[in-house]
């Protein structure tokens, strides 16, 4: 694990950290003074200390997120901790598995560059491991990139992040007969996304049912989206779409149902028409992001076929 040499151990910033099992990692640096930071499962009853470290940080989780990430692996969330408080944050999932997803790497900007998220990272892929999950999988930002390469991760593909700032819509009335079906969209997001999340996308259904969207070509899926209400915007993802017609036609649909001032979409760069659709309807570009994989890539799924993520903390 991470273990920087004791020479000029008297210096400030030096960073050691060691096992301490069974309560896990436990993370000491000298700064204005000495400082015990423990890193231990996450609970629920952190989920406010999470949503603190994420509205620190700008982001847009709210507390149903959390409790997905929980909900999903209550075993392999993890919170760093000193003198009481939560300063940190990483969270897994595991997908069928084939792969793991690691996000929430957050620290509270006081509590940074002492190690802390490296060492939240590191207790997340030792987790991780220790159940035999063949690959690791992220969204990596250019500043993150440099500590998850040294750790075998290596690049996918590129993501953007694009945001739309408009006046707000009217409220856009959806009939119980128009809401889609899920089945089908499960089914082939499987073999897009290259594992199963149902579990996690019918959380989203329940709670956005009018942003999950379907075409049918021939009675087959052949384009879907779901979506969820932010706590800063509405989020578009995942988008999935063979041609552009079609992907045009959810695009549109979902901006149709959303209510807020503010969307969010996280697109594959690669992909063939994403970005001139977005761009045409007003977005504009935020920021990149890097897909991650460390270990075997044995699902990749069909990202072809992606028009945009699920997002950064889900995959």
């Amino acid at each position: 694990m991470l273990d920087r040499s004791r020479r000029g151990a008297a210096s400030i910033g030096i960073l050691f950290v060691r096992h301490s099992r069974p309560s896990g990692l436990l993370v000491a640096f000298r700064a204005k003074k000495l400082m015990d930071v423990r890193i231990r499962v996450m609970k629920r009853a952190d989920i406010p200390a999470g949503m603190r470290l994420k509205d620190l940080a700008g982001w847009n989780q709210t507390e149903a997120d959390w409790e997905r990430f929980l909900d999903a692996s209550p075993q392999g969330c993890f919170a760093a901790e000193t003198a009481g408080r939560v300063v940190g944050t990483s969270t897994t999932i595991v997908y069928e598995g084939r792969f793991a997803w690691i996000g929430m790497v957050l620290v509270d900007p006081e509590f940074r560059r002492h190690g802390i998220g490296a060492a939240l990272l590191d207790r997340a892929l030792e987790h991780l491991d220790s159940l035999g999950v063949p690959a690791a999988k992220l969204d990596a930002t250019p500043e993150g990139r440099p500590v998850y390469e040294p750790r075998g991760f290596v690049a996918e593909f590129e993501i953007e992040r694009w945001v739309l700032a408009r006046q707000p819509p009217l409220p856009a009335v959806v009939r119980d007969d128009a809401l889609a079906a899920l089945r089908p969209i499960l089914n082939l997001d499987r073999e897009v996304f290259g594992a199963d999340r149902s579990h996690l996308l019918a959380s989203l259904d329940r709670d956005a049912p009018e942003l999950t969207l379907l075409r049918e070509e021939k009675g087959k899926a052949a384009a879907y989206a779901l979506g969820r209400h932010g706590s800063r915007a509405d989020h578009l993802g995942p988008w999935m779409a063979g041609e552009e017609s079609a992907a045009a036609e959810i695009l549109d649909e979902f901006l149709r149902r959303t209510r807020r001032e503010r969307v969010f979409v996280d697109i594959v760069k690669s992909n063939r028409f994403a970005e001139k659709l977005v761009r045409a309807r007003g977005f504009v570009f935020s920021r990149p992001l890097t897909r991650m994989v460390r270990g075997p890539n044995g699902y990749p799924g069909r990202p072809e076929l992606l028009c945009a993520v699920l997002g950064p903390e889900f995959g």
